[in-house]
């Protein structure tokens, strides 16, 4: 069965990866891990979600349709969409907005995606339990960040349900809750330092 959502198609069976944030504003790095993630974790297209606000940041992101638009130049793969889905569903958290994608799409395998900075941090997430309980985690290590990653609350908890880097081609076929960490030799490049160096104005 097919289904069309926001003119995203998907089917029963396909392996999705889903990668959310604010990307304010998306860079080189975020473009990257994608690549990387759709041979590492052997997924068939990734889905970027461009958040319409991030609640765990205080600075206000730059508008939602420049944070799009420059998202759509920086990320441009045939098997990669750049998405306005949780705009368009009107979900605020990570956890609602993949119970929405769930009930819509139940046959399509789905891959929550995250950089080691975020699994840092990631039990201060909303419903964080559900998301790491509802599909499969591929976590991306970016410079700086793996050791306070690997120590983190989630870490341990779900030490368990880890999935050596040696099977991450396995990740989307696992029933969660699942996660795989996987070393890669990334960019330091990140948003927080465009708009630091004063590369990125979100007023414009």
């Amino acid at each position: 069965m097919k289904v069309t959502m926001n003119g995203l198609r998907a089917w029963d069976g396909l392996t999705v990866g889903l990668l959310g944030g604010s990307f304010d504003p998306a860079h080189e790095g975020h473009a990257h891990i994608t690549r990387e993630a759709l041979k590492r974790f052997s997924l068939d297209a990734v889905w970027w979600l461009v958040s319409p606000g991030n609640p765990l940041k205080q600075r206000g992101p730059a508008s939602f349709e420049k944070r799009l638009a420059v998202a759509r130049q920086v990320m441009q793969h045939p098997r990669v969409t750049v998405t306005d889905i949780e705009y368009q569903l009107g979900t605020v958290f990570t956890s609602q907005t993949l119970r929405a994608l769930r009930e819509r799409m139940p046959q399509t395998r789905l891959v929550w995606l995250m950089g080691a900075d975020n699994l840092a941090n990631f039990h201060q997430w909303q419903g964080w339990h559900d998301i790491i309980e509802t599909v499969p985690m591929g976590v991306l290590a970016r410079p700086g960040d793996r050791l306070s990653a690997r120590r983190s609350l989630t870490a341990q908890r779900y030490a368990h349900a880890r999935l050596p880097g040696i099977a991450s081609h396995m990740l989307a076929r696992q029933n969660a809750p699942a996660w795989c960490y996987i070393n890669l030799p990334l960019s330091e490049r990140s948003s927080s330092a465009i708009r630091a160096a004063g590369q990125w104005d979100a007023d414009t």
